[in-house]
C-alpha cells in the first residue's frame, strides 16, 4: 500500500480527483486536508466530506485555512458554481470535520509516515505552507509532493500568466516551491491539452453507468459552460484528476527537471510560475515539471476509477 495525504479546495474537479485516490486498491489515503480556494472553506469542507461519504471511505477530513497567508480570499465560484459542485442540488451541508487544524494534521500524518508518504495538493498551498513554516523538516519527510498548480508552458487561466491555485496565494506557493521537497508540478497546460472532455467524451464517461461516473460528469455542469465560453475549450477540463493520475501512476506524464520560481507581486506578475527551461538563471533544477501526458492512459485510469 502507498500512503497519500491530499490537500484540496474541493470543487468539481477536486471531487473527481479525490474519488480516484479513494478508489485505488493500492493507495491508503491517510487524511484529507481542506483549504479555501475554489469556494470558501466551509463549502470546500462539505464537498470533501460528501465525496468521502459517496465512496464509502473511512478517511478523516480536516478544516484548514480560511484565507491566503497575506491576502483576502478570491474564489472561483463563477467557474464551479456557488456550491463548487455545479449547483445541481447535492445535499452539501451538515457533515462534521475531524477535530484539529489541517496544518497540524499535515504535520502529524507526514511525521507518522516519514519517508513513505505522497502529498498531493489540489488547491492553493496555504495549509502546506503553514505546516512548513511551523516545521521545515517536513519537507524532507515527504517522499514526494505532486502539485496541481502553475503553468509549465503557455497561458494561464486566471491571468495571461498565472494559474488559479498559485495566483490565489502566491506567498504560500513560494514557501512550498522553495522548501526543498521532492516535487512534481502538473500545470494547467497539461489539463487543457490532455484532460478536456467534449460532449461526446463526457457521454462516454457517463455511459460507464455507475453512481461515481454520473457524479463525476454531473458536477461539471457550470465548469462546462465556463470552459467553453471563457477558456475556449471544447468542454470541461479536469486539472486535479490528471494531477492525481500522475501521483497514482507517474508514467502517465513525461517530465523535465527545471528551476521554477513563483512571483508574488501584483497585476500580471502575481502568481507566475517562472520555468527556467534554458537554465539562464544558473539555478539548480528544483522541480520536476510535467511537459506532456498520455491522454489514453489518463482516460483509462479515470474510467477504471469510475466503474
Amino acid at each position: 500500500m502507498r500512503n497519500f495525504i491530499i490537500d484540496t479546495d474541493t470543487a468539481s474537479d477536486d471531487a473527481v480527483a479525490l474519488l480516484m485516490a479513494l478508489r485505488q486498491p493500492d493507495i491508503a489515503v491517510k487524511a484529507i486536508t481542506v483549504v479555501a480556494g475554489n469556494v470558501p472553506l466551509s463549502q470546500a469542507l462539505q464537498n470533501a466530506l460528501y465525496t468521502v461519504e459517496l465512496c464509502g471511505a473511512d478517511v478523516p477530513v480536516y478544516a484548514g485555512c480560511q484565507k491566503p497567508l497575506l491576502r483576502p480570499l478570491e474564489t472561483a465560484q463563477e467557474v464551479h458554481g456557488q456550491d463548487g459542485m455545479g449547483d445541481i442540488g447535492l445535499p452539501l451541508r451538515g457533515r462534521k470535520a475531524a477535530r484539529g487544524h489541517a496544518a497540524d494534521a499535515l504535520r502529524q500524518v507526514i511525521q507518522a509516515h516519514a519517508g513513505d508518504i505522497t502529498l498531493v495538493t489540489l488547491g492553493p498551498l496555504t495549509n502546506v505552507a503553514l505546516a512548513l513554516l511551523r516545521d521545515p523538516e517536513l519537507a524532507r519527510q515527504v517522499s514526494h509532493c505532486v502539485i496541481m498548480g502553475g503553468i509549465g508552458s503557455g497561458h494561464g487561466n486566471v491571468t495571461p500568466t498565472a494559474e488559479f491555485n498559485i495566483w490565489v496565494d502566491p506567498e504560500a506557493a513560494k514557501i512550498v516551491y522553495e522548501s526543498g521537497m521532492e516535487m512534481t508540478m502538473v500545470g494547467w497546460d497539461i489539463s487543457w491539452r490532455y484532460a478536456t472532455f467534449d460532449e461526446r467524451q463526457a457521454a462516454e464517461l457517463r455511459a460507464i453507468g455507475s453512481p461515481y461516473a454520473e457524479f463525476a460528469v454531473d458536477i461539471q455542469a457550470t465548469l462546462t459552460e465556463f470552459s467553453k465560453t471563457e477558456n475556449h475549450l471544447a468542454g470541461f477540463d479536469l486539472p486535479d484528476p490528471i494531477a492525481m493520475a500522475a501521483a497514482i501512476d507517474p508514467s502517465i506524464c513525461e517530465y523535465h527537471d527545471y528551476p521554477v520560481a513563483v512571483t508574488t507581486g501584483e497585476g500580471l506578475a502575481r502568481g507566475m510560475t517562472v520555468v527556467d527551461v534554458l537554465g539562464v538563471t544558473g539555478a539548480a533544477p528544483g522541480m520536476r515539471v510535467a511537459t506532456s501526458a498520455d491522454r489514453q492512459a489518463f482516460v483509462d485510469l479515470l474510467k477504471s476509477s469510475l466503474s
